[in-house]
């Protein structure tokens, strides 16, 4: 993208006059020093939005007048709750309905999911993952392996990366599933990854595994909320992510996970639990499990009101903004930022995330030329400005300026920080 300037009043700008803006004004900026963070971690943890207290207010007043009534005739019954954030929810990923449920946590998901999608044999024992995988994936996957008897040393097999910065070329996952497809049970891979926030192609993936006969599933936490997904249409297996990031639910949020609809009544193997028996004879007590068509039939409790409610409203931003608007904001304020580094700060920082808008979402990754203990002072540095962002072992700063809260004056007022601890070091 070009026609960027590196001033204050041309930043100032564009925040006027985007069309987005004033969905920032419905989200709680922690304050720095009598003024307002600049806010770039909003792929680890996002930011409030205002509407979560009175939607948590509203079930505590529900539980306060009615107890177990609200089940029935609360505000929004609870016996359905978990079905209030399903369009939505199946809208941000692009998804049917049926496929999307709101439960438990990511890691729980993915070992729910495994259960039914990991089958390994003699024959077809392996995981196909990523080298430097997010750790839940890797703990998750090495012990999947091992439950079922076999070798992760040689039954998790990982895809090295082979390109800048650590990323990974699709070039290698089609030579590694090419060469090691016949022994796959299972492909997981992420949605983006979490270091160098290279964005992956679903659907490319899938294609690929498909040939050889593999189940895939994919990891979204840093792609819902944040990229255009097409979940449905990819033909995944399965998918889970996380609420937190994004999709600003609060820390340790209710989870997500999507089943392809092919799967809506497969008898596969699953850990059951009675809320994802058939709901129209959930009450009855039977002591034979129905499973509920779709991906509800995949939960176990009842689902949790207090934790589902901040979801529910920041939901309603998602559906209000758009995500195709998001997204087109998103890809000029990343490219902003990226333009911004590389005129001003090409002597300092390298950006470990790829160039390529269609390979990164709203994060940047990068590193300290001097190093890794640079890049340590740098984040404290930033910090004690009010800058926050994070950082990923061994030597990378994350930034992802995200488009329902952050602005154009916020990346310049990041590089310009990073300009003045530069000129410190000097």
């Amino acid at each position: 993208m070009t026609g960027f300037e590196a001033t204050r009043g041309w930043a100032q700008a564009q925040d006027a006059a985007d069309p987005l803006r004033a969905f920032r004004g419905e989200f709680h900026i922690p304050p720095h020093h009598g003024r307002e963070t600049l806010y770039f971690c909003g792929n680890s943890l996002g930011l409030q939005p205002k509407g979560v207290r009175a939607a948590v207010e509203a079930e505590l007043a529900d539980w306060s007048e009615l107890a177990v009534e609200a089940h029935f005739r609360g505000r929004s019954p609870w016996l359905h709750y978990h079905e209030y954030v399903r369009d939505a929810m199946a809208d941000v990923v692009g998804a049917k309905p049926h496929e999307v449920v709101a439960m438990n946590t990511l890691g729980v998901n993915l070992h729910l999911m495994m259960v039914s999608f990991y089958r390994p044999t003699q024959e077809r024992p392996a995981i196909l993952m990523e080298a430097g995988a997010f750790p839940t994936d890797r703990y998750a996957l090495e012990s999947q392996v091992r439950f079922h008897g076999f070798d992760p040393a040689t039954d998790l097999i990982e895809i090295q990366p082979d390109g800048p910065g650590g990323t990974l070329s699709m070039a290698a996952i089609e030579e590694a599933i090419a060469e090691h497809g016949h022994r796959v049970a299972l492909v997981v891979l992420p949605g983006v990854q979490y270091r160098t926030g290279q964005v992956f192609d679903l659907a490319a993936i899938v294609r690929l595994a498909r040939v050889q006969g593999c189940v895939v599933g994919f990891d979204l936490a840093h792609a819902v909320g944040n990229l255009p997904l097409a979940l449905h249409d990819s033909g995944a297996d399965f998918a889970v992510w996380c609420t937190y990031k994004y999709l600003n639910a609060g820390p340790g949020a209710v989870a997500g996970c999507f089943v392809h609809e092919r799967h809506a009544n497969a008898d596969v193997p699953r850990f059951a639990g009675w809320w994802g028996h058939d709901k129209s004879t959930r009450f009855q007590m039977g002591p034979q499990f129905v499973p509920t068509p779709g991906a509800d039939g995949w939960q176990l409790s009842n689902p949790p009101i207090l934790a589902l409610a901040p979801l529910r409203a920041s939901l309603d931003v998602f559906t209000r903004a758009g995500m195709d608007n998001l997204v087109t904001k998103s890809r000029r304020l990343t490219a902003y930022l990226d333009w911004l580094i590389r005129s001003r700060l090409d002597d300092t920082l390298d950006i470990v995330t790829p160039n390529d808008p269609l390979q990164r979402g709203a994060q940047l990754s990068v590193r300290v030329r001097a190093g890794r203990d640079s890049g340590r002072m740098l984040f404290g540095y930033l910090e004690q400005q009010g800058i926050i962002g994070d950082w990923r072992e061994p030597d990378v700063i994350r930034l992802s300026p995200t488009p329902l809260y952050n602005r154009f004056a916020d990346c310049l007022g990041a590089v310009e920080a990073i300009e003045a601890w530069r000129g410190m070091q000097a």
